[in-house]
């Protein structure tokens, strides 16, 4: 099997890349290990960026996405008993964020991959990439209980954290930039209304706390809990009566609570991975970076990687150059250490870390009070919640 550019994993990132090369007239071909089912079912993330949301609609694969997704102006920042709205709109020149559940956009994307583009093969198990020094890589994987080999001018791995695409980068040519944290975020969906309109992230002494959504009829809310914590010793009355300690105010605000139907814990790390081009494999999304959920970055950043390269091997076939593809690490890079500023800042400022101090308290109540305070500090937040540039 040959192909130009072999795309390992079926996650919104492969997904988008294939679309965006099907539209420039490039021809892939997708391996992606789990079943068809299981991609179109993982919990994952929930918030599109503006340039997201720009993207999917240049693709042509936006239609659901405009009809059911929910489009947010702000969130409310609490802390202290207090409200606070951040306006995104007024902040930032008209840009907001699309409430719409990773699930949709990778049910989206396959429908649009299997009636129009080109092959996507599921349980095509990766096994290795061989040869990306070469101007001839290849991808071995098992499919349907034999070993193929896919060839082809580029590799993107979009397999995440623990996949084969990072694994061919040699040791001596890696850096590997990471930090983790003592908690964890404890996760639930339930059949209720939201209890706000828009997300709410909550300081407190506690640990902190985050109400979202999913549908007008579907909740998602977030508790951080110890590091190691299993969801199963949370009772869905511990979870409900956690949310409605942290989440308090003191005007009357009232948390609608209803079943639970899904809980799970999500650990918390941050973790870049230079570089993130090697001859030609390139890498994209989580086996190149990954940050706290706290941002609300993850898929947008793999987003923008493969958006950069689309751009540039579109460039390549239109004039020769591969100037756009040899700066494919450096300017991905460049995003991502903005995201893992923005997404580091704002887990420390509204984390309460096991050995926290008095005097780290203070501190974090000092950073959400110059953000309610200061309009130059709430732009830079709504500027790095909104999403920073894809050019």
């Amino acid at each position: 099997m040959r192909t130009t550019v072999g795309i390992i994993g079926a996650g919104p990132a492969g997904l988008l890349l294939a679309r965006l090369l099907h539209n420039a007239g490039i021809d892939s071909v997708v391996l992606e290990g789990r079943d068809r089912a299981y991609v179109e079912q993982r919990q994952r993330a929930g918030i599109l960026e503006q340039g997201t949301v720009d993207v999917l609609r240049e693709a042509g694969a936006a239609e659901r996405m405009d009809r059911e997704g929910l489009p947010h102006d702000g969130i409310e920042l609490r802390f202290d008993k207090r409200r606070h709205r951040v306006d995104f709109p007024a902040l930032t020149g008209g840009r907001s964020v699309m409430v719409y559940a990773q699930t949709e956009v990778c049910k989206d994307l396959i429908a649009l991959q299997l009636a129009e583009g080109g092959p996507l093969l599921f349980e095509a198990q990766a096994l290795a990439v061989e040869g990306a020094e070469t101007e001839s890589p290849s991808v071995r994987f098992r499919h349907e209980g034999r070993e193929d080999v896919l060839d082809c001018d580029y590799v993107v791995a979009c397999d995440g954290s623990w996949g084969v695409g990072r694994k061919a980068v040699p040791a001596d040519v890696s850096q590997v930039f990471e930090r983790t944290y003592p908690f964890g975020w404890l996760g639930i969906l339930a059949d209720v209304a939201p209890s706000h309109d828009e997300l709410v992230y909550a300081r407190h002494d506690r640990g902190f706390a985050l109400l979202s959504m999913r549908s007008p009829s579907v909740s998602r809310a977030y508790l951080q809990v110890p590091e190691g914590t299993n969801a199963d010793d949370w009772s869905d009355e511990e979870i409900w009566d956690e949310l409605d300690r942290r989440l308090e105010t003191s005007d009357g605000w009232k948390l609608e609570r209803g079943p639970i139907t899904s809980k799970s814990v999500t650990p918390m790390r941050s973790y870049v991975h230079e570089p993130m081009r090697h001859g030609r494999l390139f890498l994209a999304g989580d086996a190149a970076h990954i940050v706290p959920p706290t941002g609300a970055k993850g898929l947008n950043l793999a987003v923008g990687d493969v958006v950069t390269f689309a751009r540039a091997l579109t460039h390549r076939h239109k004039t020769g150059s591969t100037e756009l593809l040899d700066a494919y690490s450096e300017t991905c890079l460049r995003r991502v250490w903005q995201a893992e500023r923005f997404s580091y800042a704002m887990t420390t400022m509204l984390h309460r870390a096991p050995d926290a101090t008095p005097f780290d308290d203070r501190v974090q109540r000092a950073g959400l009070d110059r953000i309610t305070a200061s309009r130059a500090a709430e732009t830079d937040l709504a500027e790095g919640y909104t999403g920073f540039p894809l050019d």
